[in-house]
């Protein structure tokens, strides 16, 4: 039987002793003291899991440059390879609670393509710094990646980005981010949605739901309404790819196929049975991906 959202981000969370534990006192704080309530379920929305050091144990291949880029209160760590093609650059970008290494074997198809895949992991993920991030800074992440791979002299062809990657990428290309094309692998439709979804797996009130989105909106000075497709798709002028499985059990199908209809002449590939993640690493995918980007 098909597995909800809400039924497998509870599954999720309920392997660990140490959130069910957190569960229970954010159920008590928001009782007896509202406002901690908020701040701690604030604090606990923001911070990625499973713990970004269980990445950092996995050794990283020699032939890439791995550098770590201050960004904001923490750093991003970007990943290249020296002897990578010298054909414009494609950026890859991992899902909340992922790693690059996720994206290897699409950067290994597009490798193959001429073009030149720079992995980025965000803020609080794997090697990079920080504890908390959350779905604007993703966004401001890309910006400054893009505009810093541009100074540096490097053509962008492309964005690739997955889950919630590909929901900041869609609103950083709304804005204008200087790219040829764009690929939303799986993403999310409603970052309101999501925030209500951990609400409830929580347990938690409407009160400190409506708290938690309010203290991301004021701290990040933007709405976050304004990252979901119909906010972003007219906007989006560039040839756009979604992938999304029909299976996914983490983000619906429906919310690839909301971002397929709000962007202009965008390309709809549906597949079965390969879920959130077995998309980034599936034969057919990668050669759709990697003939998609292939430079003209």
């Amino acid at each position: 039987m098909h597995q909800t959202s809400l039924e497998a981000a509870s599954a999720f969370y309920d392997t660990s002793p140490g959130v069910r534990v957190f569960r229970l006192a954010l159920r008590t704080f928001q009782r007896v003291w509202p406002a901690l309530g908020v701040r701690l379920a604030f604090r606990l929305f923001g911070t990625p899991l499973p713990p970004r050091w269980l990445q950092r144990r996995k050794p990283w291949d020699a032939g890439w440059r791995v550098e770590r880029w201050p960004f904001e209160d923490a750093s991003l760590t970007v990943y290249a390879q020296p002897a990578a093609p010298h054909g414009p650059v494609v950026l890859l970008l991992h899902g909340w609670g992922g790693h690059a290494g996720q994206m290897l074997a699409l950067a290994q198809a597009l490798a193959g393509q001429g073009l030149r895949p720079v992995l980025v992991e965000m803020p609080a993920h794997g090697r990079s710094g920080g504890s908390v991030s959350n779905l604007p800074q993703f966004a401001r992440a890309i910006d400054y990646v893009c505009a810093t791979l541009r100074q540096q002299g490097h053509g962008l062809r492309a964005v690739v980005a997955h889950s919630l990657a590909a929901n900041a990428a869609a609103y950083a290309a709304s804005r204008g981010l200087p790219v040829e094309r764009l690929v939303l692998l799986a993403p999310p439709a409603s970052p309101r949605g999501y925030v209500r979804l951990f609400g409830y797996v929580f347990g938690l009130s409407e009160a400190t739901i409506a708290g938690i989105q309010t203290r991301i909106e004021t701290r990040e000075g933007v709405l976050l309404a304004q990252f979901e497709p119909d906010a972003v798709g007219a906007r989006i002028r560039i040839p756009t790819l979604v992938v999304h499985d029909r299976e996914d059990r983490i983000n619906r199908f429906a919310d690839g196929q909301a971002y397929a209809r709000s962007i202009g002449g965008a390309e709809l590939l549906a597949t079965d049975g390969l879920g959130h993640r077995k998309i980034l690493k599936d034969e057919g995918v990668l050669g759709r991906v990697a003939a998609f980007l292939a430079p003209a």
